[in-house]
């Protein structure tokens, strides 16, 4: 097979294809990157799709947050972190230097009543909707991956993680079990607000390739809900957002760390065509999700980061040989880490992972 894209190449293997190798892309923590430019392995005016040849270019994330024009409200500051209040009304411990979630603290919104009168007006204000868009930069990537022949996927958060900035995980599923028609609202009213911004995007500027949600459902070795759960409350949403994307022709690639295998079959028959990343320490197994899901999905990632955490290149290969021959069977899969490469791997471990990965990958 000649060498293909890296548009045609993703487009293939999200159908399961034959291609000519595996797909590649990759994450990484911002102190990463600014790590490795300083020791001079990379431009500081590359990115890392560019300096690494991925096969991806991403832009899209609207603000979701509730009052737009409320600015962050610094509360309490330390030389590590940042106690801030936002325009949903929670109040987050961020770090100051290095990234990470933020700490949970406080919330407004902690129940239905609350919800409809600060949050629900602002999300169906029409009059706020192009302001929630980045269109230039959209344009800008789109434009860049057109002329590169990359695959350009819109990203962004779905339903799920657009609830818990607002009221918090915990209440947000003891809201589930307590009161569901009220996260049942918020799971159509996010829905409704992401497709009506999707239309003033995907109009105006041009549609992407595909969609990539980052939707974080899992613990580890669970799912934050059950199955069931999951189905009566969030899964209409999901359906009603991926719905959109196949009406478009978009493939509908779904990032959740965590254990969600649980989720999976639910999640297939919403529409999803890919699944990442494949948590290992969560209790994700690739090879095990490729024999039960593979002729369904395409799989995209699922490598245990923790080997280049060693910058142990034996370990990586024992990884590599364990899971990707099974992985890349029959097409369907990408290649990258379980979760993103943070700053203990060095320069010339990721280098290693990427060649060998694209040496044993190619078909």
């Amino acid at each position: 097979m000649r060498e293909l894209t890296g548009r045609e190449r993703i487009l293939r293997i999200l159908q399961r294809e034959p291609v000519d190798r595996i797909g590649v892309c990759e994450s990484f923590w911002g102190e990463t990157l600014a790590k490795w430019r300083s020791e001079g392995h990379m431009p500081e005016d590359v990115s890392p799709e560019a300096h690494f040849d991925f096969d991806f270019l991403g832009a899209g994330w609207f603000n979701m947050t509730a009052d737009i024009d409320t600015p962050d409200e610094v509360i309490e500051e330390t030389d590590e972190t940042q106690l801030i209040r936002n325009g949903n009304g929670a109040v987050m411990r961020w770090w100051k230097n290095k990234a990470g979630t933020p700490e949970h603290v406080d919330f407004a919104v902690t129940n239905r009543a609350a919800w409809d009168e600060q949050i629900r007006p602002r999300l169906i204000n029409e009059a706020d909707y192009r302001r929630r868009i980045g269109i230039d930069h959209f344009r800008e990537v789109r434009d860049d991956a057109a002329e590169r022949e990359k695959f350009f996927y819109w990203e962004g958060v779905n339903v799920f993680e657009c609830m818990h900035p607002v009221c918090g995980h915990e209440h947000m599923l003891m809201g589930m079990a307590l009161d569901p028609d009220w996260i049942r609202d918020m799971c159509s009213v996010y829905a409704d607000l992401l497709i009506h911004l999707w239309e003033i995007v995907f109009d105006e500027v041009g549609q992407p390739d595909g969609m990539y949600f980052y939707e974080d459902m899992g613990f580890k070795n669970k799912p934050f809900m059950s199955p069931q759960m999951y189905k009566e409350i969030v899964w209409p949403a999901h359906k009603k957002t991926f719905d959109f994307c196949h009406a478009r022709g978009l493939p509908v690639i779904v990032h959740s760390c965590g254990y969600v295998e649980a989720l999976v079959p639910a999640l297939i028959e919403a529409g999803m065509d890919c699944l990442q990343a494949l948590e290992v320490k969560a209790g994700m197994d690739l090879v095990h999700l490729k024999q039960r899901f593979g002729d369904q999905i395409a799989l995209f990632g699922g490598l245990d980061v923790r080997t280049m955490v060693a910058n142990d290149r034996d370990a990586i290969q024992a990884e590599l040989d364990l899971k990707l021959p099974a992985a890349m069977a029959g097409s369907g899969y990408l290649l990258h880490s379980d979760h993103s490469i943070p700053s203990e791997v060095e320069y010339e471990t990721y280098k290693f992972f990427l060649n060998r990965g694209l040496e044993m990958g190619t078909y």
